[in-house]
């Protein structure tokens, strides 16, 4: 990577990939070397002999197919594949990479391609915790976690799995279990379907992402088309928004509107709503990178009443204020000042019973 820039601040994505693919393909094929010299029938695989036919966007592409034909038949030979991940194949033939958390992303698609009753992923953690053991040391390792969970505790910000392997693998219905590379026998953790989860707990897990910044508009117009006016140049920009509250003055002419994004985009966020002032009409433009969402998820909110009282309640008693809320079936989350993020995840993961006995 570093190589790169230093030939080129602006260099070819194209190229990019095919240099930041070695390392994966130097990795498969010693290891199927390793597996040879003690006896084990191995071949290594790259992305695009398989293939794994990935959009053309280089550096971040996304798997688009892949066809199981020929690792199959090896398989069906008794033969181990190991295949090269974090990477594919664009439509041109040229090499991609999937991005960050491509290894887990290659690895949930080829098992749904080729039908596997299970997905394995050795990490460096033992399997999915309630939250982040370090912040709170009674956190619990679950045993087993719904797909819609995780897929929202790894967009909340647990790093323990990418969020797009675990779309993968709710979208093709593959059990993924999480497992330590240092520590197997520990058991892991099971992503499963929601059905296969006997004891639904109204919150599985407190999530918190410290990658946040707040930006405020004051006094802008309350219009239709307003909110177009402001978003469509975000996204032009390239810049992803996630919570959104909007305020409605007394009088009903104009509104304050206050949305979140992360914190490497938000010059460009500002930038992006500088130029598009005259179009918004807003009187005061003001941002904050001092903020931290913290999130409740589990799918057993769906028959519990009473968890965002429960969290509101907390950060109230310990003099924590909300800055912004947003909600989904299945989580609650609020903005909070950064510096109050350990104590709301220590202060909610006990006020849901979650701390281990």
């Amino acid at each position: 990577m570093a190589w790169t820039r230093e030939l080129s601040p602006l260099h070819d994505a194209r190229e990019y990939d095919v240099v930041v693919s070695a390392g994966e393909q130097i990795t498969a094929g010693l290891t199927a070397i390793a597996l040879q010299a003690i006896g084990v029938s191995a071949r290594s695989w790259m992305g695009w002999q398989i293939p794994v036919h990935t959009s053309a966007m280089h550096g971040s592409a996304r798997i688009e197919n892949i066809d199981p034909t020929a690792l199959d038949e090896r398989l069906e030979q008794g033969m181990t594949a190991v295949v090269a991940g974090f990477q594919g194949i664009a439509p041109d033939n040229r090499i991609t990479t999937i991005g960050r958390g491509g290894g887990d992303t290659s690895a949930v698609a080829v098992a749904a391609a080729i039908k596997a009753d299970r997905c394995d992923i050795y990490t460096d953690v033992d399997g999915v915790y309630t939250t982040d053991p370090r912040i709170v040391p009674k956190a619990r390792r679950l045993e087993k976690v719904a797909y819609e969970e995780m897929l929202e505790m790894a967009s909340l910000g647990a790093k323990v799995l990418q969020t797009r392997s675990v779309e993968i693998a709710m979208l093709h219905r593959v059990p993924v279990r999480v497992l330590s590379t240092f520590k197997p026998e520990a058991g892991g953790t099971l992503l499963c379907d929601e059905e296969d989860i006997v004891e639904k707990k109204p919150v599985t897990g407190i999530a918190y992402s410290r990658d946040e910044a707040k930006i405020t508009l004051l006094r802008i117009p309350d219009r239709p088309g307003i909110a177009a006016a402001i978003f469509d140049p975000l996204a032009d920009a390239g810049v992803n928004v996630d919570m959104i509250v909007q305020n409605v003055s007394e009088d009903g002419r104009k509104t304050d509107l206050t949305f979140t994004v992360t914190r490497g985009e938000l010059a460009r966020a500002l930038d992006a709503i500088e130029k598009a002032s005259g179009a918004i009409g807003y009187r005061e433009l003001k941002s904050d990178a001092n903020v931290a969402k913290v999130s409740v998820i589990g799918i057993g909110m769906r028959t519990h009443a009473g968890v965002a009282q429960t969290m509101f309640r907390t950060l109230a008693e310990k003099g924590i204020n909300i800055q912004v809320i947003s909600t989904s079936e299945i989580k609650v989350s609020v903005l909070i000042a950064e510096e109050y993020v350990e104590l709301a995840v220590r202060a909610l993961h006990s006020a849901y019973e979650l701390d281990a006995a």
